[in-house]
């Protein structure tokens, strides 16, 4: 696209990730036309980037996005890039209108709707979608980062690949939820690790074991049905899962004490001499992991549509703020599913109606020209 042209259309999706390729699906069906904007190369490619042996928490059979089940077998966990090619291969099924390589710059409002701005042009619309995801996010590291000796290496969870990428020596994981368990048990294979952080629960049964396929569809619907924004154990758990983190899913605490890694449930908040305090005793490491999830970064919508807490206000998506704003791909945006993806089809779903509901009433108060004789 010339960056001078101007496009018109009735929707602009942000983000081809999960979220925004199953809108795109959604309101295909429903006669609204779309475009859906990203700035990577390729559809999948934020899956491509985690860790090398990260894997799916849910089973195939429930991974698929609505249309097209995943290809692979029922109680197999896919890895990133089986979900990555996926996600492509929705794309390219439904031929979805994904325009890559084309980053947001700015969302604005103006008298006919939005203008969307991108560093291949503008985009004016009725509706703007907000699935960015973790596009959308921004490592969050503590502000004691600058403080530690340069010779330690300091990576985010989302820089991780595998083990050869840190330093020989002691590793300090911190941050226990999924992410940082995960990460800081592959490296005990390797490396002398310590794992700070609190105790964020974990999830009992093993993900291959027989017990699991018995419970997995007490989870899924407790997931979808009991933990969601309509009930009070729902709220609770929405403000821990945004603001803490989710619990320990594949890897369990006895998995972490048999392969010797050393557990501490306090902060890491101080450095002395260069030296992360653990614990109250600095500690020599050589590399630092901050599986410290992320902060929501939504400072390109010009618009005053963000709470205090850095999170969108929005029921189900539906910006109250701003007529014709959506949001998918939120972290519980209706319920603890909303995360993953047997969850995130239905809030399309939900999204996709509201923008056609739209259109119809514009539809409905546009007069009608008589037809000449």
């Amino acid at each position: 696209m010339d960056t001078n042209n101007d496009t018109d259309i009735d929707t602009v999706i942000i983000g081809a990730g999960q979220a925004g390729l199953v809108t795109g699906h959604f309101l295909r069906q429903r006669g609204i036309p779309f475009v859906i904007l990203d700035a990577s190369t390729r559809v999948g490619d934020n899956w491509r980037r985690q860790w090398d042996s990260l894997r799916l928490y849910s089973p195939a059979h429930v991974d698929g996005l609505p249309g097209l089940p995943f290809p692979a077998p029922r109680w197999t966990f896919p890895g990133k890039d089986a979900v990555g090619d996926y996600l492509e291969s929705y794309a390219r099924t439904f031929a979805l209108p994904v325009r890559l390589e084309t980053r947001v710059q700015a969302l604005d409002q103006d008298d006919e709707g939005y203008v969307v701005t991108t560093d291949r042009g503008r985009y004016t619309c009725r509706n703007v979608v907000v699935c960015t995801g973790t596009f959308g996010r921004t490592s969050a590291v503590p502000d004691i980062t600058a403080e530690l000796d340069p010779a330690i290496l300091q990576l985010h969870s989302s820089e991780y690949r595998r083990p050869s990428q840190v330093n020989d020596g002691p590793v300090l994981v911190v941050g226990a939820s999924h992410s940082g368990t995960d990460i800081a048990y592959e490296l005990a294979e390797t490396h002398p690790t310590i794992l700070a952080g609190r105790d964020c629960g974990e999830i009992p049964p093993r993900l291959e074991s027989p017990a699991f396929r018995l419970v997995f569809p007490v989870m899924l619907f407790a997931w979808r049905h009991v933990l969601t924004r309509r009930t009070p154990v729902g709220r609770k758990e929405m403000a821990q899962v945004r603001h803490h983190g989710g619990p320990m899913i594949r890897v369990k605490r006895r998995d972490l004490l048999d392969r010797g890694v050393e557990r501490v449930t306090s902060r890491v908040e101080e450095v002395r001499d260069g030296l992360p305090v653990v614990d109250g005793t600095p500690r020599e490491v050589s590399t630092v992991v901050w599986a410290t999830g992320f902060r929501q970064v939504f400072d390109w919508i010009h618009l005053p549509v963000i709470g205090d807490d850095g999170w969108p206000r929005e029921t189900r998506g539906v910006s109250p703020d701003a007529p014709g704003l959506f949001f998918c791909g939120l972290s519980f945006q209706y319920s603890f599913s909303s995360m993953v993806l047997p969850g995130v089809g239905r809030d399309a779903a939900y999204v996709a109606d509201r923008v056609a509901d739209r259109a119809r009433k514009r539809d409905e108060a546009t007069p009608t020209l008589p037809t000449a004789a």
